[in-house]
């Protein structure tokens, strides 16, 4: 038996666990067991841009309305009709929100495979990829939880800062950043850090200005409240990582034309989402980090892309794990309900920005 958590596509907030019976496996397909995988806003924001950008395609339910959110973590293959892959290894990669999956394994390399599943092929094949942890530059098996949760984001937060860069911060010298507690907002902060001459601008919630400004990647952190502390006229750069309309209609007719880009990212703000039609400033542009890794390996090549991002997740995992840290504390989650459950806690938001969550099916 396979369990999933399934969501409601129109009510994020609804969801029901389905188990169903394995189907044999085919020919060239291999079945792994899930082992454990982090949920953070990252996934709720899957789930907000799910038609938008394709993810609820990955792992169909075959029910209209009912998706599965992806998830980024650790599996271990129990059954393989694939010569090049092995009962037992372990993988790195996207998976569906439950405790198994099926995957038709393709291009396959010592360092991993792509998944060749028919319904999979027109999506993109950033999260089409599978690592094998042995042979893996980023996988350290002390630091697992670690991984599941801040590596995927890491490396968006990596892209974004490149894409940044490489449009010259389109002539802005400060970066607002929203939903500054987020994992993938404070990754871009450290990131942005190493840039001279950048200022950081961490907006969030008022119970969340401490947090953020003991982390130290922010120039300065302000409520929402003080968003009027910033000067109209300073020519700046919006990335949205909580996709509040409210608050970005705020920042487009506060700044205007001083707003220079204005990046759409994240959706932690489920409750408040909304287009960006009839703003002053620029029009909201989402950002898609697969097109920047399209853009860098055409320039540079795969492996220097690639070390570069490796490079990058080491900093950023060394910080975050060091004794002492302020960045992240791990909660685990185990069976069936107890993942439901945190999955209600993330999506309604407003906990501990601290806490980074881990789950697993298994009891």
């Amino acid at each position: 038996m396979t369990t999933v958590l399934q969501v409601r596509k129109d009510a994020l907030a609804a969801t029901r666990l389905v188990r169903a019976e394995d189907r044999a496996l085919r020919d060239g397909e291999v079945r792994v067991r899930i082992d454990s995988f982090a949920l953070t806003a990252n996934n709720i924001t899957y789930a907000a841009f799910g038609d938008a950008m394709n993810y609820w395609q990955f792992f169909p339910t075959g029910e209209d309305g009912w998706g599965i959110v992806p998830v980024w973590g650790f599996v271990t293959v129990v059954q393989s009709l694939h010569p090049g892959v092995a009962v037992g290894e372990r993988l790195w990669g996207y998976w569906p929100l439950g405790d198994g999956a099926i995957l038709a394994p393709g291009r396959l390399s010592a360092e991993g495979f792509t998944d060749l599943a028919p319904h999979r092929k027109a999506l993109h094949g950033v999260y089409n990829g599978y690592l094998r942890c042995n042979v893996d530059p980023y996988y350290s098996a002390g630091t697992e939880d670690v991984q599941a949760l801040l590596r995927p984001l890491s490396a968006t937060s990596w892209l974004i800062d490149d894409f940044l860069a490489d449009n010259a911060f389109f002539g802005a010298r400060t970066v607002l950043l929203s939903s500054a507690s987020s994992k993938t907002a404070y990754g871009t902060a450290f990131v942005l850090k190493g840039r001279e001459g950048i200022e950081r601008i961490g907006l969030t919630s008022a119970a969340n200005v401490a947090f953020c400004e003991g982390l130290g990647c922010y120039d300065r952190v302000l409520a929402y409240e003080q968003l009027d502390d910033v000067a109209a006229d300073v020519p700046c750069v919006y990335l949205d990582f909580a996709g509040n309309a409210d608050l970005r209609r705020r920042i487009h007719t506060r700044f205007a034309d001083h707003l220079k880009y204005s990046c759409a990212i994240g959706g932690t703000h489920v409750q408040h989402l909304g287009g960006g039609g009839d703003l002053p400033g620029p029009r909201p542009t989402l950002f898609f980090a697969p097109a920047q890794i399209k853009k860098r390996q055409a320039e540079w090549g795969g492996e220097v892309l690639g070390q570069r991002l490796v490079e990058a997740w080491s900093r950023f995992r060394d910080e975050v794990s060091a004794p002492g840290s302020r960045w992240l504390a791990i909660e685990h989650h185990r069976g069936g309900e107890a993942v439901q459950a945190a999955y209600g806690r993330v999506h309604a938001g407003g906990g501990d920005p601290r806490t980074g969550h881990i789950l697993t099916f298994a009891r």
